[in-house]
């Protein structure tokens, strides 16, 4: 499936010269501190009260197009002269609908879970100079301008004090609708930067010497990457972004779009011209329709001043980018399948070499970069690779932003320095597990990575440390599991998404998936469900998974296939005992797989109500009204009916 970039209908965006006297300002710091609408354009000042509303996937999904709607309307009633802007996510998923308030001559501050029927009130007292204490997230000091007291700062906030935020610097910050704001922040400073002062062979050597790795999950040196394409001879190269962003739990690259979407478009142009490339792919999937969006007019708008396009700012160098929406295979991450679905065929991978960046897309050198590798060139080439390098190890350079969902108290966006620990993540930023649980296991790299366990929490978060417990970096998704998650389970989970997903095209990966998958699932049937030999065939399976795990990681066509038992392989490492109780007892410590769950009635707990007995399909609950029931073992299912049913905690599973 193919989108072109299409005009949207407004057409209030700044001219080319209007571009060019903001990127003036850019290149010219003392300019810039002098530049009033500059300032106007940075939020450092507002001419009138101005209200922001986290309005990324996240917010919409909590309710900010409600809220939005109360704040028009609220704004109409009164006859205020208020601005509304609307923003990306900011990181603090857990605490949307966000709702920021900035007066005239004070800091902007943040609300949480303001819906709809909150809006009024809250702006009733806010506009009155009071502040609900018991809303406020964070403000935004600015010199000069008069902070709210007892609200911590931004930089102070316990959530976003560890960060190092270079990629997501504007999000939540900028209206993605708006390329002067991007501008007005340094934006497409880069660009300029490279296109008058450096050849593409000088910019893949400092991307090279600034140790930028691939942010989509392998880790390879960009420059270096980028050098196979420079080098190769051809009448046509092109560029991929690659933001399909498959892996479950992952959604980095969409608030990145949604949030910031001329940081990504500024990182392919200077990737283009890195590689000699003027044609650029954005391949997206479908189900990300606000981030298409919003990259859509991001492109307009920077074709229309005049930074893309034909002769970019006067130097000869041409680009166009468009955008390719895809249907979700997971399959598709991997760069030559994705190319094969760019070029309208099945998304299948082929043998390698020839490697994409000598023979890819339509046959011509082919550079394929995630959308965080992209939206770090910005920052890395406005400040130089000395600049970037001091950040991180020897080995793994500048940030890694990671998407926190699970079992944790706050679940959402976090960029952290290469070095951070996975327990700073977690327990200082993530804010550790709620409801008292005990932390268990965090799954690192989606269904490719690995799961790592409480004693290897203070492992460095880098490319090597994470290899060393069985785990890779990833594209990025944090899944926490707390005491009551089946590591057993997790495995079973993964797999099934991983063999759903194999494309079929080679055996280990189409047939071996499927074994593994049958064996996690016969370990967690219960011996009543078995029949004829296959209690036999559960035991064989057993003591060949992990064989079988080697042969699909050897001889897999793709990084996909070769990975694909990686959830369990890695489980077994860290939770073989859950493993020997499903298989030697028949029982699931955490309780989660219900097939293997015992009921039992408490008799001192029973009144004998017949609940239970009434919504038991198998018959197997007896006893006489108002007097203590049993349960039948060997009738009984557990399908958990009787659990649900009973008012009094009488019946306990384990």
């Amino acid at each position: 499936m193919e989108t072109e970039t299409q005009t949207p209908a407004t057409d209030s965006y700044p001219s080319p010269a209007e571009v060019a006297a903001l990127l003036s300002h850019n290149i010219d710091p003392a300019a810039e501190e002098r530049d009033e609408r500059g300032a106007l354009l940075r939020r450092e000042q507002v001419e009138r009260t101005t209200i922001y509303v986290g309005a990324g996937t996240c917010g919409l999904g909590a309710g900010a197009q409600k809220t939005i709607d109360a704040v028009r309307a609220y704004i109409d009633e009164h006859e205020l002269d208020t601005d509304v802007v609307e923003v990306g996510c900011i990181g603090l998923c857990s605490a949307e609908p966000l709702l920021d308030v900035q007066l005239p001559g004070r800091a902007r501050v943040s609300f949480q879970k303001i819906i709809e029927k909150e809006v009024a009130p809250l702006l009733d007292r806010v506009l009155d100079g009071e502040l609900p204490h018991d809303d406020a997230v964070v403000q935004f000091p600015v010199p000069g301008l008069e902070d709210w007291l007892g609200v911590p700062r931004y930089d102070e906030h316990p959530f976003f004090k560890p960060q190092t935020r270079w990629v997501l610097a504007n999000c939540g910050h900028v209206d993605p609708a708006r390329i002067d704001e991007y501008l007005a922040r340094g934006g497409y400073r880069a660009l300029h930067k490279v296109l008058h002062g450096a050849t593409p062979a000088e910019v893949c050597d400092e991307v090279l010497q600034a140790g930028l790795r691939g942010r989509g999950g392998g880790g390879f040196p960009t420059g270096r990457k980028w050098k196979f394409a420079l080098e190769t001879a051809s009448d046509q190269k092109y560029l991929i972004c690659n933001a399909d962003e498959g892996d479950p739990g992952a959604f980095m690259d969409r608030a990145i779009i949604e949030g910031d979407p001329h940081r990504l478009v500024e990182g392919l142009a200077v990737a283009a011209y890195a590689i000699g490339a003027n044609k650029a792919y954005v391949y997206i999937r479908a189900e990300y329709p606000l981030a298409i969006e919003r990259l859509r007019l991001a492109i307009h708008q920077a074709t229309r001043g005049g930074l893309l396009g034909r002769n970019i700012l006067g130097s000869g160098f041409d680009l166009d980018i468009a955008i390719k929406m895809g249907a979700g295979a997971f399959v598709c991450g991997e760069e030559t399948a994705l190319i094969h679905s760019v070029e309208g065929k099945r998304g299948m991978p082929r043998p390698r070499p020839p490697f994409p960046a000598v023979r890819g897309l339509f046959g011509k050198p082919t550079i394929i970069n995630n959308v965080e590798t992209l939206a770090n060139l910005p920052t890395l080439l406005t400040n130089g690779a000395d600049w970037y390098a001091a950040v991180g190890t020897e080995s793994s350079k500048g940030t890694k932003v990671f998407a926190l969902s699970g079992k944790i108290a706050l679940t959402g966006l976090v960029e952290v320095a290469m070095g951070t620990s996975l327990r700073q993540v977690l327990f200082d930023i993530g804010g550790g597990i709620p409801n008292g649980r005990r932390f268990k296991a965090v799954q690192i790299g989606g269904p490719s990575g690995g799961c790592i366990p409480e004693q290897h929490l203070d492992t460095q978060i880098d490319y090597e440390s994470l290899k060393t417990v069985g785990a890779m970096m990833g594209s990025g998704g944090l899944v926490v599991m707390d005491e009551d998650t089946c590591m057993v389970d997790v495995a079973k989970f993964f797999m099934d998404f991983i063999q759903r997903e194999s494309c079929g095209k080679c055996i280990p990966c189409r047939e071996g998936t499927k074994q593994m998958l049958d064996v996690l699932q016969r370990i967690s049937r219960a011996r009543r469900s078995e029949h004829g030999n296959e209690a036999l065939d559960r035991f064989k399976g057993v003591l060949t998974i992990e064989r079988l795990a080697e042969v699909i990681r050897d001889t897999s066509l793709c990084g996909l296939g070769q990975s694909a038992p990686n959830p369990v392989l890695s489980t077994m490492r860290w939770f073989r005992d859950e493993y020997e109780a499903h298989v030697f007892q028949r029982r699931c410590p955490a309780g989660a797989c219900t097939e293997l769950l015992t009921y039992r009635i408490d008799p001192e707990a029973c009144k004998g109500c017949t609940m239970c007995g009434r919504v038991c399909p198998a018959d197997a609950i007896q006893g006489a009204s108002k007097s203590p029931h049993y349960i039948i073992e060997e009738r009984c299912i557990a399908c958990g009916a009787c659990l649900e049913a009973c008012k009094l905690d009488a019946i306990v599973a384990n």
